[in-house]
């Protein structure tokens, strides 16, 4: 009873203190009135984009939760030094949203590798899986064949459109895999790290796939060390083994992939900075052995950032009059959030949207249909009464129970507990706004895990308002292939011509309708 009435007293303090941060405007009725009048009149004057979508731009913060979103908002307006909390980034101005169910077929909680075939290929999937239906197992080559499914990056490529990868992982990580790849196993990044059964059996690594199952025009990130043979020196880490070559079959990927085509390949900031896109069609950019740098350690000497290696897979694919399609992924936001680094997972967060305000500027919206959204969550939370302005990275003002200081942003599990003789920490002299302090957690994990929340997806251009409501995560490559059909397909019945819907031409014809006929807009 004594503990609840100080909690009281201490609300109330907090509530006094908190009042005197608020802006004069906002205490005038009339600014959150007429703030109110400006977003409803222009709901009301948005037209349905109902055009087809030429190019389409798949944004996939992996990690990025709702509560990621909104401490990252925070974060960018700080960093501004603005408040925060009313911030606006480029992604808050997508005009329509939903939530996407991202449990996998076997987890509650899904990984990267479940829900990238569910976002790109439209089937949902088992965990550590890559473009395979949900009877193949996990790690086993045998249950692989026969139940490979294909992405939109396939169909796109198909239907004649320009297409790319964009990410700050190796480019062999699960994510972009999925737009390529076929495997029982999401870690089979090079034949080196594939058990022996697995390849007496037929199953190939995913790097070797990159070359062989789809023409894929600009690849940008990580994951050298994966397509030469073992042992070759890193051009950038030459003294450094463990970036050196891993592959066992003797085949170096880079040198075959420039054989196959009129390319370019790249590993650092002044080559990449002198490819012209306009004499450039194929570009392999791989700018680190394995996943990139964190953005605030990037050397930008060296590495350009999301938004730069956006900008450059834009301007060299969309010269195609077909159009393109593009997956960018901030892809170590979620190993920030697995290190409980919340700093590192926010700040990736922010080069992120950054990266989708570059896309949004070289781009049409008339013709470019483009999305934000996210694989899954994290056990990240976002608690206590911090006051308006606060750093989002700071200590809530609100003790605990045991008379010590707790963040604003601490993490169910993962590294940060640290419990010693069953008391916390004093973190009243640490710098918790340090890019490597690592945020308490309650549970002690060697690496924080994903959550099992829905996740936002953003849309904007033509048929945005497709993505809407409560979906299963599989639906999105549904809708964005919808989004970039230019046929109808109708079912004859009767000899009568019944229209269902304009008909997916970047679907594979096995998910075509039985008994149908095709008529052009």
């Amino acid at each position: 009873m004594e503990t609840q009435k100080w909690s009281i007293v201490a609300l109330c303090l907090l509530g006094v203190l908190g009042s005197t941060t608020a802006k004069a405007e906002e205490e005038n009725p009339e600014f959150w009135r007429a703030q109110g009048a400006k977003a409803l009149q222009a709901a009301l004057n948005r037209k349905l984009n109902t055009n087809v979508a030429k190019n389409i731009m798949l944004f996939l913060g992996d990690g990025m939760g709702i509560t990621t979103i909104t401490a990252a908002r925070i974060l960018k307006g700080q960093m501004h030094n603005q408040s925060g909390e009313e911030t606006v980034m480029t992604m808050d101005t997508f005009p329509h949203a939903g939530l996407l169910k991202t449990y996998s077929v076997d987890f509650q909680i899904p990984d990267s590798s479940s829900t990238a075939t569910a976002y790109l290929c439209g089937v949902k999937t088992n965990l550590n899986t890559v473009g395979v239906n949900a009877a193949a197992r996990n790690g086993i080559c045998k249950t692989q064949k026969g139940n490979e499914v294909t992405s939109i990056l396939k169909w796109a490529k198909d239907a004649g459109k320009s297409v790319g990868i964009v990410t700050t992982t190796r480019v062999q990580h699960a994510t972009p895999a999925t737009t390529y790849a076929h495997s029982a196993s999401r870690k089979w990044y090079s034949d080196a790290d594939m058990p022996v059964s697995a390849k007496k059996e037929g199953c190939t690594d995913i790097a070797s796939q990159l070359l062989k199952n789809t023409d894929i025009d600009v690849i940008i990130g990580g994951g050298r060390k994966y397509m030469t043979p073992k042992g070759t020196w890193d051009p950038e880490y030459p003294r450094d083994l463990a970036s050196s070559g891993k592959r066992q079959d003797g085949r170096h990927l880079i040198s075959d992939w420039q054989k196959m085509k009129v390319a370019r390949y790249v590993w650092n900031r002044t080559d990449f900075d002198a490819v012209d896109p306009d004499t450039t069609d194929y570009l392999m950019a791989l700018f680190e052995p394995g996943d990139l740098r964190f953005d605030v350690e990037r050397d930008p000497t060296m590495d350009p950032s999301i938004a730069e290696t956006t900008e450059k897979a834009i301007r060299i694919l969309s010269k195609n009059p077909k159009g393109f399609f593009l997956l960018v992924e901030g892809g170590r936001i979620d190993q920030g959030h697995h290190a409980s680094r919340a700093s590192m997972a926010l700040h990736e967060t922010v080069a992120f949207d950054n990266a989708v305000a570059k896309g949004l500027e070289l781009t049409n919206e008339e013709e470019t249909l483009t999305l934000v959204t996210a694989d899954h969550s994290h056990a990240f939370t976002f608690n206590g009464y911090p006051f308006r302005g606060q750093s989002i990275l700071g200590k809530s003002p609100l003790y605990g129970k045991d008379m010590l200081p707790y963040t604003t942003l601490m993490y169910g599990n993962g590294p940060g507990y640290k419990v010693v003789d069953n008391k916390r920490p004093d973190i009243r002299k640490v710098d918790t706004q340090s890019k490597d302090y690592v945020q308490l957690s309650a549970v002690p994990l060697d690496t924080e895990t994903h959550g099992g929340e829905d996740v936002a997806v953003l849309a904007r251009g033509p048929m945005a308002h497709l993505f809407h409501g409560v979906q299963e995560q599989s639906y999105l490559a549904h809708a964005m292939a919808y989004a970039g059909c230019q046929i109808y397909i109708v079912r004859l019945v009767s000899s009568r011509i019944i229209p269902l819907h304009r008909a997916t031409c970047l679907f594979s014809t096995q998910l075509l309708l039985h008994n149908t006929a095709f008529w052009c807009r």
